[in-house]
């Protein structure tokens, strides 16, 4: 089974801009898990443009499906972590003023911090998964870090998925296949949609979970949030 992450941090940009609890970020999170969703993504990011600090702590206290917190593992980030103890932690390589993610780890120059990072995560009984392209090679040594899990970074797949749909897929397939041969879970998630997920999911192998938030937000501005969860959720099933 292929799970649904929801990230949230568009609800929070939504709040933020009027400066005040409105939407609420808990309340809607607890409707997505009622609605069917197996977990909620946040991605706090040192400006809290987003999901503030108190946000994480908040959340922690209220939902009981999976959590998810991405970052890039600066000092701060990892004390957070330690404290709030999520179900999962996703590391990203942003730089602090990224917009969004835009690319995966290059295992090789970091392998000392990567892998100090997810030893640390590990002795605090936190599942770890390093954000990565489709580079067997680099998924390879991404395993020697210890992570549990990478998380397919499937921007590229979406780019070309209206094209070519076999060819956009197809690397993702092989990295899925070397992901699990070195041990791995495999997670994936940037620009996945209801045009393009359906067939993603259908074609690569050992997938464990999503992580959706920019088009599915999207998506509930014109369906209602729990029509979209449903339709999202739909798509990991066949």
């Amino acid at each position: 089974m292929t799970t649904l992450s929801v990230n949230i941090n568009k609800i929070a940009t939504l709040r933020n801009a009027r400066g005040e609890n409105v939407p609420d970020l808990v309340a809607t999170a607890l409707d997505i898990e009622r609605f069917g969703a197996q977990g909620i993504t946040v991605h706090p990011r040192p400006d809290e443009r987003h999901i503030r600090r108190s946000d994480v702590y908040d959340l922690r206290r209220h939902i009981s499906t999976e959590f998810n917190i991405e970052g890039y593992p600066s000092p701060e980030f990892i004390d957070l972590v330690l404290t709030v103890k999520p179900t999962q932690v996703t590391l990203v390589p942003d730089a602090p003023d990224a917009i969004t993610s835009s690319a995966g780890w290059d295992v090789e120059p970091n392998m000392d911090f990567l892998t100090h990072t997810v030893e640390r995560l590990r002795q605090a009984h936190i599942r770890t998964s390093i954000f990565v392209g489709t580079d067997t090679a680099n998924i390879r040594r991404a395993a020697e870090t210890g992570t549990d899990r990478v998380e397919l970074y499937t921007k590229p797949y979406a780019d070309l998925y209206a094209k070519n749909p076999e060819q956009a897929v197809e690397p993702f397939v092989a990295a899925a296949r070397a992901a699990h041969s070195a041990g791995l879970g495999v997670n994936a998630g940037h620009d996945l949609s209801l045009t393009n997920l359906e067939f993603f999911h259908k074609c690569v192998p050992y997938l464990s979970e999503v992580s959706i938030g920019h088009a599915l937000i999207c998506d509930a501005l014109y369906l209602g949030l729990q029509e979209t969860v449903k339709r999202y959720l739909a798509c990991l099933k066949s």
